[in-house]
């Protein structure tokens, strides 16, 4: 059962270049134009699944904050469909809807009201949305006085304390504290094991990571993809550097793209197949591999113990300065740890056309036992521009044994010291 439809949604607004050619075209006898359309979304088609935690990822100017207003009914669409089923509450800006001279109470009650709440069914929720809360006597106190984590903790009590089929939030929970967030976190869980419905727009990849069962990425007005979190993290890290995930419209470099599916020969036992792969391929990764402290090829090391994670990189254009990089990922695409040379300080220099690099990181990883992924990346900067020139991710298998068991996935290390006391009375 789908919990949201949404279908060739589009979103015009008129732009003005000056406020008074929004009068003049509204006086003109003959329908002058004053105004240019900017399409936040066009032609948008989206399903949510009752139950379903959806995460919404990208850029700014996107249009996913447009996208949740209107689902929740604060904007009205240009065209297309919305269908909704079930009762929403939302979190889209920090005190939406709240009165600024009103006491944290008295919002309370303002925000059940305008739910659709009776009086004697809020008194009911009150004192579980002041526990939630936890702002102590400032719930009586007017909100303009709050600070921000304030308005953001008893805005959230009150948008979970209904109940909801559906919860909305947009990148609200960015100014809570840790403590706050966990507790939200865990409000979210509750909320998805009762079978509700959450969309969560979010910078923070980690948290799609984590908490999402299916993320989106848009750009443009557009959805550009759909699937996994992992897939879609990777997806958005394109995105972010300009590259669309059919972007075929970048200058001829045929020559480039012979070295680089040289490189993906030169590499094809060293990568699995699903292994990402995107780039300007100003420069090619040819070959990688994992190496034991005594210099083996391996994929398999002891937690604690001293592995390299080499690469081979060629250039195929003039590049100074290149950044090399590697993370290292959990099997749910999770970013553990990693590295680059620019965070490390390290100058690369300058390379000419032809020019190889072989790129040697190595290091020793705490982790807890089980299957990790590697990726890497060169990449640059031309000017102020960031530019990916290739990456790969997941593309090496990394396994740890560690003969300690853990929780988590870093292994701390602990040395744990126990003293007995006799119980006995005098002793």
């Amino acid at each position: 059962m789908n919990a949201i439809e949404v279908k060739n949604l589009t979103k015009v607004y008129k732009l003005y270049e000056k406020p008074v050619h929004r009068l003049k075209e509204s006086l003109s006898l003959r329908k002058r134009r004053y105004h240019r359309e900017h399409f936040a979304l066009s032609g948008l088609n989206l399903t949510v699944k009752k139950g379903e935690c959806l995460g919404i990822m990208g850029r700014n100017g996107a249009g996913k904050s447009t996208l949740l207003k209107l689902v929740t009914g604060v904007l009205s669409p240009t065209g297309g469909e919305i269908s909704v089923k079930g009762r929403i509450s939302a979190l889209l800006e920090l005190g939406a809807g709240f009165n600024e001279d009103y006491t944290g109470i008295e919002n309370i009650y303002l925000n059940g009201t305008i739910m659709g709440f009776s009086r004697e069914e809020m008194d009911a929720r009150v004192e579980d949305i002041l526990a939630f809360a936890d702002i102590g006597d400032y719930a009586y106190q007017p909100v303009r006085m709050y600070s921000s984590g304030m308005f953001v903790r008893l805005a959230f009590a009150v948008a979970i304390s209904v109940e909801p089929d559906i919860l909305i939030v947009d990148e609200a929970l960015a100014v809570g504290d840790i403590m706050f967030q966990v507790k939200c976190y865990r409000k979210f869980r509750e909320l998805r094991e009762k079978g509700k419905t959450i969309l969560f727009v979010t910078h923070a990849l980690d948290t799609i990571l984590k908490y999402c069962d299916r993320a989106v990425v848009m750009d443009g007005g557009k959805i550009v993809g759909e699937g996994t979190p992992a897939e879609m993290v990777d997806l958005y890290k394109q995105v972010l550097v300009g590259l669309a995930p059919d972007d075929d419209a970048l200058p001829d470099r045929s020559e480039q793209q012979r070295a680089h599916d040289a490189a993906a020969a030169a590499r094809r036992e060293d990568a699995p197949k699903e292994a990402l792969d995107y780039g300007t391929k100003q420069a090619t990764i040819e070959s990688a591999g994992v190496y034991a402290g005594d210099g083996t090829r391996t994929d398999t090391v002891t937690a604690g113990e001293a592995f390299t994670v080499r690469m081979r990189v060629r250039f195929c254009e003039d590049i100074a300065e290149p950044v090399f990089a590697f993370t290292v990922k959990d099997v749910k695409g999770y970013e553990i740890t990693g590295t680059n040379t620019m965070f490390e300080g390290l100058s690369t220099g300058a390379y000419r056309k032809g020019d190889v690099a072989e790129v040697a990181f190595t290091q020793r990883l705490n982790l807890t036992g089980g299957g990790y992924v590697i990726s890497l990346g060169c990449v640059g900067f031309e000017g102020d521009a960031f530019k990916a020139y290739h990456r790969l991710y997941d593309c090496l298998p990394l396994q740890i044994v560690n003969p300690k068991q853990g929780v988590g996935v870093v292994h701390p290390m602990s040395e744990i010291g126990v003293c007995r006391k006799d119980g006995r009375e005098g002793s």
